[in-house]
Order: structure tokens, then C-alpha cells, then sequence
């Protein structure tokens, strides 16, 4: 008799109706041991991948990190992974989902998220994987991301400070709309925000929910530390963005735009003019 595999992730429902996209939360999941995160897999899969999908530079980085001046490991992507215990390095592989193999795991994970997440998570688009490799005692600098986010800890422990994506006194209109026009996700960390950080510490079996464009930094602990990261985006977070990018655009001619959330049709508005204007750039791309 066969049965059905236990489920990657263990959500809980109500948790994911009160604070997913709005507040970070613990989930814990079974990727523990799974053989796509060995790191002789890994140094196999960064050897593959475009050196656009690889990421990675020295880990011993300041919180507030100007991305002009990351420094660099002076080491290959590969040997990166084979040196990683020693070498104090950072390092994502970005859209891992492009192999077969960490896609259907991508897939399976995100049915599960939308499974239990009711209407706000059944809408996804852009599903993205990437798999986070860090030095003992690597820094992540403080940033935001553009997507939801599901951080699952599969090797070594880090903890993860995670800041409001709603609170002007952290994250600025100003801050938004420059990342959504285009800027780096790197942001100034202030230390009056340390007080305000949801702070979770991170061993294998454990992950966090982290809200889009919710500010973190994260610091690794004394082991080498595998993070696979399953994200996604939904119409509610692409109206958010193409609202805040309007907003900017407005505000460089000049105008005092109404403020992302005071009104719903003002923002579908925005988001609709921003994804014409955006399908008509590509399309002069294509051609």
C-alpha cells in the first residue's frame, strides 16, 4: 500500500490568514538532509549555472554595505562551495528552479504554501528557488526583497532580523519608491532600528516567513549555513510595486501623489497603467 509522502512544510493556517505578507513568522519544514543540499550537489549545480544566476562575495561585511563597494572573494563560484568552511564568503544561487530537480521541489513546496494560505497566495506568479551558502560568521547586509519569502534553514544556523514593511519610521516612501524604480535592494541601517527587530534564530528544520519588502539583515552562526528560500509574487504585491514606482515617477514631475494604500482604486489604476506601459517595453525589446 502506498502512501502519500508527509508534506516539505508544516503551516498553520490561521498564522498564515494573520500575518503572512504583513509580519514574519516561524514555520518549520523536513528539507533536513535532503540530497539537493549537500554541498557536493551544490558545487555541481553552481558550476552550471550562468554567472548571472551566482551571486557572491566576501562575508565579512558591515550591516550597511554600499553594493559599489562589496568586496570581493577572488575565488570561482565552485571553488567558493568547496572552500566555504574557510574562505568567509556569501553566496545565492539565484533560480535554481531552472533545474528540474529543485523545481518539482519548488513546485511541491508552493502547493503546500497555497494550500494553506487561502485566496491571498493562490494568485502566484514569478515562483522563484535560491539557495543561500555562507562562511561561519558570514554577514547578509541589511536589504529588502521584492517578493514573499519563505527563508527554510537546512544546514548550520543563522538568525534572521526582520523589521516592519509598513512602518514609515523604518522603511521610507521614499526608500520604496527608489527600489521600485530601480535602485538596489541594500539599504542604511540605523541602530534606533535594532529594538524594532523581530530577531529568529534559525537551525535546520526551522524557517521564517519574510513579508516583501520587509527590511533584514542576517548573521550567520559558527557553521557553515544552507538556506533554501522558495518565493513568489501575487497580484496584491504587484499592484503594491507598480504603485510605488507611479508614485516616484509622479513625484520627479513634480505632483504630490496619494500614498500607496489610501485608496484602492487609485492604486489598481497605477498598477494597470504601469503593467501596460511595462508589456509595451517589451515588446519594442523583443522586436
Amino acid at each position: 500500500m502506498n502512501l502519500a509522502s508527509p508534506p516539505w512544510l508544516e503551516l498553520d493556517p490561521a498564522q498564515m490568514a494573520q500575518r503572512f505578507g504583513r509580519r514574519a513568522f516561524e514555520v518549520r519544514h523536513r528539507l533536513v538532509g535532503h540530497r539537493l543540499f549537500g554541498l557536493p550537489r551544490l558545487v555541481e549545480l553552481a558550476g552550471r549555472l550562468p554567472a548571472r544566476q551566482v551571486e557572491y562575495n566576501a562575508g565579512d561585511v558591515p550591516i550597511t554595505l554600499d553594493p559599489r563597494k562589496t568586496p570581493q572573494n577572488g575565488l570561482s563560484p565552485d571553488e567558493t562551495i568547496r572552500r566555504i568552511e574557510e574562505c568567509n564568503s556569501w553566496m545565492v544561487l539565484k533560480n535554481v528552479e531552472v533545474e528540474p530537480e529543485y523545481g518539482a521541489l519548488l513546485d511541491r513546496c508552493l502547493a503546500e504554501v497555497a494550500a494553506g494560505g487561502g485566496p491571498p497566495v493562490r494568485e502566484m506568479h514569478e515562483r522563484e528557488a535560491f539557495v543561500f551558502v555562507s562562511s561561519p560568521g558570514a554577514m547578509t547586509p541589511y536589504h529588502m526583497d521584492p517578493e514573499e519569502n519563505f527563508l527554510l534553514q537546512v544546514r548550520g544556523t543563522k538568525t534572521l532580523h526582520v523589521l516592519p514593511n509598513d512602518d514609515p519610521s523604518v522603511l521610507s516612501v521614499e526608500e520604496l519608491e527608489h527600489f521600485y524604480g530601480g535602485a538596489h535592494r541594500n539599504l542604511v541601517f540605523r541602530e534606533r532600528y535594532r529594538a524594532r527587530a523581530a530577531a529568529f534564530v534559525l537551525s535546520p528544520g526551522v524557517g521564517v516567513h519574510v513579508p516583501v519588502t520587509a527590511p533584514h539583515w542576517v548573521q550567520n552562526g559558527p557553521a557553515v549555513s544552507i538556506s533554501f528560500s522558495i518565493t513568489f509574487r501575487t497580484r496584491a504585491t504587484a499592484r503594491r510595486a507598480h504603485a510605488h514606482r507611479a508614485n516616484g515617477l509622479l513625484r520627479r514631475l513634480g505632483l504630490e501623489p496619494s500614498p500607496v494604500g489610501t485608496s484602492v482604486f487609485g492604486d489598481e489604476l497605477k498598477h494597470l497603467l504601469l503593467r501596460g506601459v511595462d508589456r509595451v517595453q517589451r515588446t519594442f525589446t523583443f522586436f
